[in-house]
């Protein structure tokens, strides 16, 4: 009896630390465009435009604020309740990608995937209590931080399928 318990006991505890089964990733979103590889969110890209890099978009946010453009980068991290923003991080820099009027979701399991992502970049002055909120959504404490930031509002992102 007592090895039945600590063999339950380990299987319960692998089962909570591997990585999310597909039980636990939260789709509220279809893909409005679907390939052999990828899935694209939010609107169908007909064109792929430029893509900028993270670094020219922080240095000069005036030459990009509500502007179209595109970004590639790598998913940071996605928040956890439904996939409605994620943190996209390109070399030493990282952004906050939310979504353009609310209107779409990205699956909970895009984290370590290299996005596509076309919008806009938006100057925001985020309070302490939206910066704890938006921590809390991504599952850590204190990961984003109060004051004026920058994030992009995307009107599409095309990310790899698993």
């Amino acid at each position: 009896m007592k090895r039945f318990f600590i063999l339950a006991l380990s299987a319960t505890l692998l089962a909570h630390t591997s990585a999310p089964t597909l039980a636990d990733v939260i789709r509220l979103s279809v893909p409005v465009q679907s390939d052999e590889t990828t899935e694209t969110f939010g609107e169908p890209i007909t064109e792929l435009p430029e893509l900028h890099p993270l670094t020219d978009i922080l240095s000069e946010p005036d030459k990009y604020t509500n502007t179209s453009f595109g970004l590639e980068a790598r998913v940071k991290k996605v928040c956890q309740k439904k996939g409605c923003f994620f943190i996209a991080t390109q070399g030493q820099k990282t952004i906050r990608i939310s979504f353009k009027d609310y209107g779409f979701f990205v699956p909970t399991d895009i984290t370590d995937r290299t996005a596509i992502i076309i919008g806009t970049l938006t100057r925001h002055d985020v309070s302490p209590e939206q910066a704890e909120h938006f921590s809390k959504d991504l599952g850590e404490k204190n990961s984003v931080k109060s004051g004026v930031t920058y994030e992009i509002v995307a009107s599409s992102v095309r990310v790899p399928k698993s």
